[in-house]
């Protein structure tokens, strides 16, 4: 059992990683608050240092492994080396910020967090793959943080309609749409005729 759970974390640590930089158009973007080009260059450089977990310089198998490893070991709080489905269910805390910049009490993931789409919950699989493999310009089975930074400020610019250095609400909305109907598009044209 351990094996086959860690590769389904393995999955959605994939689908982190590939899905990070393009939380643009994500459905439920709409209530953030506006970001600017600037804002989203720093936000990229600091979540490519979080998942860089060999400190590297670099986004690649041994850093998922790593991330897999600890989310794991964080889950199987009895330390028999398997999960038992209540394990794998159970949300770790999460420590949030409160208004006034404190930290506000942890709370459990509620599928709009740790395990939702934002991280990878919904949304991995074969496109996180096709996404890594875009974000991995000289192709060389590695992101590095030039790479990661400059594929997140690519679905910055896409997203940024108006072209005025700012991502609203209201283009993220619009984004989202754009990319749901291509996909549709495409899973329709993949889809086999009916005779």
């Amino acid at each position: 059992m351990k094996k086959l759970t860690k590769i389904m974390l393995a999955t959605a640590a994939a689908a982190s990683a590939a899905t990070a930089g393009f939380a643009y158009a994500a459905p439920g973007g709409e209530g953030r608050p506006d970001q600017t080009r600037a804002q989203a260059q720093d936000h990229a450089t600091k979540m490519f240092e979080r998942m860089d977990a060999n400190k590297d310089g670099k986004l690649d198998k041994a850093d998922r492994e790593a991330r897999q490893t600890a989310r794991f070991d964080r889950l199987d709080t009895d330390k028999n080396g398997s999960l038992s489905r209540e394990e794998f269910n159970t949300r770790p805390q999460r420590a949030e910020k409160a208004p006034d910049g404190q930290k506000a009490e942890g709370r459990r993931g509620d599928g709009k967090h740790f395990g939702g789409r934002h991280h990878g919950g919904r949304g991995g699989g074969k496109h996180g793959g096709f996404m890594m493999k875009q974000a991995d310009t000289n192709n060389d089975g590695a992101i590095s943080q030039a790479e990661f930074v400059a594929s997140h400020l690519a679905k910055f610019d896409a997203a940024d309609a108006d072209k005025n250095g700012t991502v609203t609400s209201a283009e993220r909305k619009a984004q989202h749409e754009k990319m749901r109907a291509e996909w549709q598009a495409k899973r329709a044209a993949q889809q086999p005729k009916a005779q």
